[in-house]
Order: C-alpha cells, then structure tokens, then sequence
C-alpha cells in the first residue's frame, strides 16, 4: 500500500489555519479517525516462500486424482501443514464404532495434564465396567487395575470395559465424561459428531464425520505427544491374556505409529491411521471397508499415496517476519507480523516453486499493538487457487510514542 504523506506547504497550511487544537486532541487519542481505519485492499508479496500454523484448509488439492478407495468414507490430511488432501464423502455421518476411543483417550489425556489423576493411581472396577460387552481388557471387581493399565487396555486392546473404567475414574460416570468428550468436540469444531458413550458401542444419536475424525486424531498428536506413543505398542499383556494391537499397519510399514481400529456391523471396519515420514506426517480416515484385511491394504494405500505424490514445504520459520508494516503512533516506526509456529505448505509433487502470497490486513496499524495480536492474514495460492490461510500476528509489542510523536502522527493520518 502507498502511504501519502502531508507535504511541507501543506503542514504549514494546517498550522495558519488554526488547527492546532485538532493536533492536540489526535496527540491524546489513540484510535484512528474513523475513515483512516477502514480496510486497505489487500498488500502482495509476490511470490514469497511462505508456510503454516494453526490448521486452515482453504481448498482441496484437486490437481491430483485421488486413488481408488474401497471404503464408505475416507479423507487423508497432511498434520505438518493442516491441509486436506484427498476426501471421499468426509462429512457423511457415520458410526464410528471404537474410533470413540480416540476422544475418550484425549479427555484422559487432558486429566493427566491436569493431575486429576496420575498412571500409577489405583481404579476400582464397577459392576457396569465390568460387565460391558464387546471387546474387552478383561478387568474384574475387586482386583486392581492401574490408571496406565487401563490406557494401555483401552488403546491397545480396545478394551470396552477399561474405557468405561476410565471415564468413571475421570468424571464419577460415564455419562458425565460423555459430557466432557462433546465439550471438547465443539471447542476442536467437530460439528457432525455428538458422543452417546465413551467406548463407542451402537447407537443411532453415537455419529462422527470422517472429516471431524481427521480433527480429533490430529490434535491428539499435537496435544499429547509424549502419551501419543502408547498407539504404537503392538501388544500388552492383562490377567495373563496377551492381545495384540489390531492395527495391522504397525507390523506392515515402520514409518506408521498409530492410530486405532474400529468395528461394529454398521460401520464395517474402520481405522484412523498415522505415519511420520521424514518431517512430514500424515493421518487417514476410512470407514466402511469390508474385512480386516481391506482396511489396512486401502488405508495404507491412501498413506502411500498421500506422501508420494505432495511435498510439504516450510515457507517461514517460526517468529519470521513475514512482514514489517508501517505503525502510527507507537515507538517503533514498523512492526513485524508473523506466526508464532513454523508455517508450512502442501503442494503437488515439484510444484514449491509455484507458491504464492498475499496479505490481507486492516490500515492503518495503530498503537499500542500487543505481541500475539492478530492484524492480518497471510493467503497462500497455487497456480492462483488458494491452499492455505494463516493468522499474522504482531511479533513484538509496540507501546506509545511520546506526546509529540502521537500528535504528528495524528496529524498525518488525516491526510491518508
């Protein structure tokens, strides 16, 4: 944008007209005048390496054609640059069956982080814990069981009866802790997905989206790294019955370290799968495949397909200025937007040379500005279709400039 400046006989213009109590009244008043804060058309960075942050798909990479899936549903997202690659049906709902799981393991998550409860603390097995149908850990009444134990129950042998026990141990009922797993599905904006039960049993109000699924097993990674890990044990071991974990990826690909399978009659068979290749990660969704078998040969042919035919590129560097606009009345002349997080970019396969960027941002920036502040947005196109949009904010805070400094600066934005 072109700032237009008061030219010397202009300035003195001002003064022999007897404006200077308007000098004075803009010295005190941090805001702008109301027509200098009207958005500015949008300023081009032509052609800058750009990259992301907060997960802000803007477009299917449609340039690609997706693989043939033998699935009901499927979607497949690259986690480091939060884009969508590929999708089939995403916001169909559909049961989710044990990819329940996935949520009821974050909440838990959440009340370790939490300290409301720890892994070596000790849980009584109820009588509707216990007697809770379908797959199973194989806890009993009266014999205790670790907060851990149950974890690994759950994830690893998709024990219905330890995700009950843990959602007791969390919230006092299961019902309360279903409370909490869609509470947090509304803050993650999992809009087609209402949880009826922790452990994902059928029920005709118990839907998910393949696509909000995506969401869930995504934050999960970027939330809870470190307990992440426990996805990729391949077996445990409770009351002297060793089951293995039932994702057969982690036995066919060594780059895959989760997630979690899923199976009822109406959902077929079902898994949400991750794999971490270099810098870049990947998760799938699938539903509705037909045999255990199927949905880990389509799963990871969409994860294959997915890492071969995109590269993901890193365009800043976290606290890189993407920008240094102009600020009126602070006491720094410029400020520098960025993002607090790397930003990345996903692309097909040999295109990073064809990125582009633009900012969007409301003028004139005025102080004080504080650091974290979002002001603008940073619009990335391929090919002039846009792939990604992400948050700029102030990088270091601008406090106000002194007495005179506000006023001349006051001054000069009515003439903007």
């Amino acid at each position: 944008m072109n700032l237009r400046f008061p030219t010397a006989p202009a300035a003195r213009a001002l003064a022999a007209a007897g404006l200077v109590s308007v000098f004075l009244l803009g010295a005190m008043a941090a805001p702008a005048p109301a027509r200098a804060a009207e958005p500015a058309a949008a300023a081009a960075v032509a052609e800058s390496p750009a990259a992301g942050t907060a997960p802000a798909n803007v477009g299917l990479l449609s340039s690609v054609p997706a693989p043939a899936i033998a699935a009901r549903a499927w979607i497949t997202m690259d986690v480091t640059s939060g884009q969508v690659l590929a999708e089939e049906r995403a916001d169909e709902r559909i049961e989710p069956a044990s990819l329940t799981k996935v949520m009821s393991a974050y909440v838990v998550f959440d009340a370790l982080a939490d300290k409301r409860i720890t892994l070596g603390q000790t849980v009584n097995v109820s009588e509707k814990a216990w007697r809770t149908g379908g797959s199973r850990m194989f806890i009993e009444p009266r014999k205790p069981v670790t907060v851990e134990e149950l974890i690994r129950g759950m994830i690893v042998q998709s024990g219905n009866d330890a995700t009950v026990a843990l959602a007791e141990a969390v919230a006092g009922s299961e019902d309360a802790f279903v409370a909490l797993m869609n509470q947090e599905a509304a803050r993650m904006g999992m809009t087609n997905t209402h949880f009826v039960n922790s452990d994902g049993l059928p029920d005709p109000q118990h839907v998910s989206t393949v696509r909000d699924l995506a969401i869930l097993a995504t934050r999960l990674i970027q939330d809870h790294p470190a307990e992440y890990a426990y996805y990729k044990e391949k077996e445990f071991t409770y009351n002297k019955i060793k089951q293995p974990n039932r994702n057969r990826l982690l036995w066919l690909d060594p780059s895959i370290d989760g997630m979690k399978t899923g199976h009822t009659e109406a959902a077929g068979y079902c898994l949400i799968a991750s794999a971490l290749r270099g810098d870049r990660r990947v998760v799938t969704v699938m539903v509705g495949t037909r045999s255990e078998s199927a949905r880990a040969q389509e799963s990871l042919k969409l994860m294959n397909w997915s890492f071969q035919n995109f590269d993901t590129v890193k365009v800043y560097d976290a606290g890189q200025a993407v920008a240094e606009p102009k600020v009126w009345k602070g006491n720094a002349s410029q400020v520098g937007l960025g993002s607090a997080k790397p930003i990345w970019v996903t692309v097909p396969r040999g295109q990073a040379g064809n990125i582009k960027s633009t900012i969007e941002r409301a003028e004139p920036l005025v102080a004080p500005l504080q650091a974290g502040q979002q002001v603008g947005t940073l619009k990335l196109t391929l090919n002039d279709k846009p792939i990604r949009e992400v948050p700029l904010t102030v990088l270091k805070p601008v406090e106000l400039s002194g007495f005179f400094g506000r006023a001349f600066d006051a001054v000069r934005l009515w003439f903007q």
